[in-house]
């Protein structure tokens, strides 16, 4: 086969494969945005605000904030609940907290089992809604979350299908100014050598 001819084809499968990552790129781009203002537009719904400056000023254990939330929330502190890592630490160290400190650990299953083998016990009925009520609005949060992670991996996943494209059409680029260059005559020299030993067989 021609030098030339070969640079040519191989110029031309790279530039399929640039065209490719472009359009994977493209599609995970508006992945990535789709999913990033879909959360954020769900979760600004939901009116969350983060507890007051203050409050984390004068944290205590058994108030509404203890000490060890800190570390997590006080960045967010005043702030609304509008993205997705912050759905997760209102989740995982404000709802879950609390959660902890009710009665059988704030689980709804043994709260509400509880609650039916004890039906004159209005408190622990209370504990039930209230168990619910927070065990749902935790999950609702923690899937907000799930679904901002798969966009920011979208995100990277296309940042690299760019790179690549990008590398890809330098490949193309040098294989076409190549292939200009190659005399016509001029084989491949595995070609070459193949005939050689055909020949001297």
């Amino acid at each position: 086969m021609q030098r030339k001819m070969f640079d040519v084809l191989a110029s031309v499968g790279g530039l399929l494969i640039v065209v490719a990552l472009l359009v994977a790129g493209g599609l995970l781009t508006y992945g990535y945005n789709f999913t990033t203002s879909s959360v954020s537009s769900q979760l600004a719904r939901q009116a969350i605000t983060f507890p007051s400056k203050a409050a984390f000023a004068n944290a205590k254990a058994g108030t509404e904030i203890t000490p060890a939330m800190i570390p997590y929330l006080a960045q967010y502190a005043g702030m609304p609940l509008t993205t997705g890592a912050q759905a997760q630490a209102y989740a995982d160290h404000f709802i879950a907290v609390h959660l902890s400190q009710m009665p059988y650990g704030g689980v709804y299953s043994k709260v509400s089992a509880a609650s039916r083998a004890n039906p004159s016990n209005t408190a622990l009925a209370a504990e039930v809604q209230t168990s619910f009520q927070g065990t749902t609005l935790r999950g609702l949060l923690l899937e907000a979350y799930a679904f901002s992670e798969f966009g920011l991996i979208a995100f990277w996943a296309a940042v690299a299908s760019f790179v690549l494209a990008g590398l890809m059409a330098l490949l193309v680029a040098l294989g076409l100014w190549h292939a200009r260059r190659t005399p016509l005559d001029k084989e491949l020299a595995i070609h070459v050598e193949a005939e050689r030993v055909l020949v001297s067989g």
